[in-house]
């Protein structure tokens, strides 16, 4: 088993996501117990990547089905053509045939409008890898229909019957916990839980995403959003926010960090006004060197 895992960790660090064990063994196990894997953290800490990097490591297709306050299933399931349906009965308008026929004709797979949980049932091919993102953001009604489908893999259509899939799609659900998800959406799937990274873990997420950045700015960059992490702020930056305001420094050519480039560039990492004040307190207080040289 540990073999397993150790490539898992390999291929994954080769697709540029630095990983570890617990998470590479979560991965591997959704893929041969072919379960849904659940994927909670703070916003920011990879847990989309996570899918995207497992459809790469795959060689399937990833489907992306991102999650919002009044989705219902026709949106994540499928819809009708109408306006193509209205073209074809006015084009055939006086073709020969049955009203039946042409009803027949009308609703088939031909004006059928595949949505993200259609096109991952009817995949063919490789099972694609189904990203069902920020499913917290969905309602309960939407979360009940969502079980049903993780729990066969088939949809009734009523103009065309039943639809099985051929093979199980590799599902991966992320959550920001906006809402409590139910107890029966969690006992159907494998759960990880994706804290804020260690200080040498991230280190080392930033020195590989971000091409041109000098060690001794990794290492501030590093330090500053580690020790913000600490502080009562309200919303704390994550591993995103980390490489965007590591990509700006490599922009503005900088090679370390000091109080006029932290002030000029806040907001690539923070996204509240109340907490750019903490931020500017702790400036005027000269802790910047404190904050950069956190490391654990």
């Amino acid at each position: 088993m540990n073999e397993y895992i150790r490539r898992i960790q390999e291929v994954m660090e080769r697709e540029a996501y630095i990983t570890d064990r617990q998470i590479a063994t979560s991965v591997f196990l959704a893929s041969a117990l072919g379960k849904p894997l659940l994927v909670e953290g703070h916003p920011g800490v990879g847990k989309t990547e996570i899918a995207k990097v497992l459809a790469q490591t795959l060689g399937a297709d990833l489907i992306r089905l991102q999650c919002y306050e009044g989705l219902d299933a026709n949106t994540a399931l499928y819809e009708w053509n109408y306006p193509r349906q209205l073209l074809h009965i006015k084009l055939g308008e006086h073709a020969p045939g049955t009203i039946a026929e042409k009803e027949a004709t009308l609703f088939s797979v031909e004006y059928l409008l595949k949505r993200p949980l259609l096109a991952a049932i009817t995949h063919h091919g490789t099972p694609p890898v189904l990203l069902i993102d920020e499913v917290d953001r969905s309602d309960e009604e939407f979360e009940a229909f969502l079980l049903e489908i993780l729990s066969d893999f088939q949809v009734t259509i009523p103009e065309l019957g039943t639809i099985r899939a051929e093979s199980r799609p590799v599902v991966v659900l992320t959550s920001n916990r906006t809402r409590e998800l139910s107890e029966a959406l969690r006992r159907r799937c494998l759960y990880l839980w994706i804290d804020y990274p260690s200080f040498e873990k991230e280190l080392r997420i930033v020195r590989t995403k971000v091409p041109g950045l000098g060690e001794q700015l990794a290492r501030e960059i590093t330090g500053v959003l580690q020790s913000l992490r600490k502080m009562r702020l309200a919303k704390h930056p994550g591993v995103a926010e980390s490489l965007d305001w590591a990509a700006a420094l490599v922009a503005l050519h900088a090679d370390h960090l000091d109080e006029a480039v932290v002030r000029d560039t806040m907001g690539c990492f923070l996204k509240d006004d109340a907490d750019f004040q903490v931020l500017e307190r702790e400036l005027e207080a000269g802790r910047l060197q404190a904050l950069a040289s956190f490391a654990g």
